[in-house]
């Protein structure tokens, strides 16, 4: 195992504490002096338009950061992944997500530890294909011989995040006749609010969980196959026999598994299973299998174009030098905020209202992947990592929390997301409805940058107290990412680009982006506490005061 380069102990880190003793922020007088900082700092990335220059970083800044991209060998280390070496370390495994989108005719063949990884990633977005067709041509019916209207996918984390999230994304794209609904959270409710109002006899429940055995997949699965079973028994369907029951499921489940005995055994037919494999990460797994849901609601050729922009991307990344590499320079502007400038948290905040989940895609790809206090080997950090992601779309965040990026005292850099060309295109009256949307867009990139000096609040005739209150300090950084429209090419290169975005920042802190031990002890406890729960003396015993006394107040309220 190859140890991490400690960035701290890079000529180019030095060189950024140098910059950062000396920095003064100061978007109004560079602006003002280089007429070329825009030019130089709007960069394309496919269909996307980037531009940086509202940035708190100087060229020089910018040169730094990208010797010390040289110096900590990100390059190198994405070469890796893509070769399939097991850079997954804890693990011991490839980190292959971007051999999902590899075009058919990709050369050369992409073979890990002896396996055509092309042939196998082939076969199986075939066969999701070709059973997204069967449901959407009515081929597949349910268990009374009705289509298909509704699709109901049972997952968690990211075998519920990004599906969840493309779909709302990509809602106008969904033309068959059939709507999708996600359910993730173990709180009953959850799967009582899904179900509401759907027809048991044309609804297909997809079961997202590798191994078959996640606590709150199955759980929730069960749930589904109880709902179905009383459903159509009332609606006069015989569901009475077991042979009638496991005709019913076999008509209305299908799973995203490779535990295959264990999908057999819930009645699941095996041919029925869509495998994925160890090496494509949950929170990276949305153009595997796990979007059998998307094929099947926005279509195959739908699902093809968004493969197509997360490959996009990926060719960018392995080809565009480090100075013009737009995920690369993005992660080391984010390495300056959080290890120089002393940011905590990123905003993302999509001005369109069908990238409303985008961000909480992002918490879990951006904070499960670089929320780690180790390195690669098993050292112990030399720097922050992480940062909290967080944001709300379009205006409605402006009229919640804008006000603390604005003139709080905190350091928050912001990306702003938004398209040309919207979904559904309306007027009030006269006025273009987007365009006055595009202008808040505009506006707020520009006030954060710029802000708003006492002398101009003045000149306005506020006086006294008010014009503190009023003046606004400028300097606040964001970068501006721009589309046509929110086609599904241009979502999986907005998906790809902070893969990459995370992978930069993760190879220079050097930690494992693709593992997730964080969140082993609490499912562990769980299971461990459940009987307490449920009135086992002797696993009551085992818990502190603390979860002793909350388990008590639960006994004593549940009705």
């Amino acid at each position: 195992m190859n140890s991490p380069i400690d960035a701290t102990a890079t000529s180019a880190w030095a060189e950024l504490e140098a910059h950062h003793r000396d920095f003064a922020p100061d978007l109004r007088g560079w602006f003002a002096a280089d007429a070329g900082r825009v030019g130089r700092m709007s960069l394309p990335l496919g269909d996307l338009h980037v531009d940086l220059s509202k940035n708190l970083v100087t060229d020089e800044v910018i040169a730094s950061l990208v010797k010390l991209a040289e110096q900590t060998g990100v390059a190198d280390r994405y070469q890796a992944m893509l070769a399939g070496e097991h850079i997954n370390t804890t693990e011991d495994r490839a980190v292959l997500h971007t051999a999902l989108r590899r075009p058919a005719d990709a050369t050369p063949e992409l073979v890990v530890d002896g396996q055509n990884i092309d042939e196998d990633v082939q076969e199986v977005l075939g066969r999701v294909n070709e059973f997204a067709d069967r449901v959407r041509s009515g081929e597949w019916a349910g268990v009374t011989g009705k289509r298909v209207e509704t699709i109901v996918n049972i997952g968690i984390g990211g075998s519920d995040l990004g599906p969840v999230m493309v779909y709302e994304a990509l809602e106008p794209y969904a033309n068959a006749g059939i709507s999708a609904r996600f359910v993730s959270n173990i709180d009953p409710t959850d799967m009582g609010q899904k179900v509401k109002g759907l027809d048991p006899e044309t609804t297909l429940f997809i079961v997202a969980s590798k191994t078959f055995t996640t606590l709150e997949t199955l759980t929730n699965a069960r749930l589904a196959r109880t709902w179905l079973w009383e459903q159509l028994g009332a609606a006069g369907v015989s569901v009475g026999t077991d042979e009638e029951r496991a005709d019913a499921v076999a008509h209305h489940f299908v799973a995203v598994s490779t535990a295959l005995d264990k999908v057999e055994a819930f009645g699941i037919d095996p041919t029925n299973a869509f495998g994925f494999w160890d090496w494509v990460g949950g929170r990276y797994s949305v153009d595997s299998t796990i979007g059998l849901s998307l094929a099947i609601a926005l279509g195959p050729d739908v699902f093809g174009e968004l493969l197509d922009g997360f490959h996009t991307v990926d060719q960018h990344v392995a080809e565009t030098p480090l100075e013009q590499n737009v995920p690369v320079l993005m992660g080391l502007l984010n390495i300056w905020y959080v290890n120089f400038l002393g940011a905590q948290s990123h905003a993302v905040l999509p001005y369109a209202q069908q990238l409303h989940r985008f961000p909480a895609y992002l918490q879990q790809l951006t904070m499960e992947s670089n929320g780690k206090s180790v390195r690669w080997d098993g050292s112990p950090v030399t720097t922050e990592t992480g940062e909290i992601f967080w944001g709300e779309p379009g205006t409605n965040g402006q009229h919640a929390f804008y006000q603390l990026i604005h003139q709080g005292t905190k350091l928050i850099p912001a990306d702003f997301i938004a398209v040309v060309n919207p979904a559904y295109d309306l007027k009030d009256g006269d006025q273009d409805v987007h365009a006055l949307f595009l202008a808040n867009f505009l506006a707020q990139t520009k006030a954060l940058a710029f802000g708003k000096t006492a002398e101009e609040v003045e000149e306005e005739g506020t006086t006294g107290a008010l014009v503190a209150a009023r003046t606004f300090a400028g300097n606040k950084p964001t970068t501006s990412i721009f589309a046509p429209s929110l086609t599904p090419a241009v979502l999986g290169q907005l998906i790809a680009l902070y893969e990459h975005i995370t992978f930069v920042q993760g190879v220079i802190w050097g930690v494992n982006s693709f593992d997730q031990w964080g969140v082993e002890l609490g499912k562990q406890l769980a299971v461990q506490i459940a009987p307490a729960v449920e009135g086992d003396q002797w696993a009551f015993a085992a818990q502190d005061a603390s979860t002793q006394s909350l388990i008590e107040y639960y006994q004593a309220h549940r009705n």
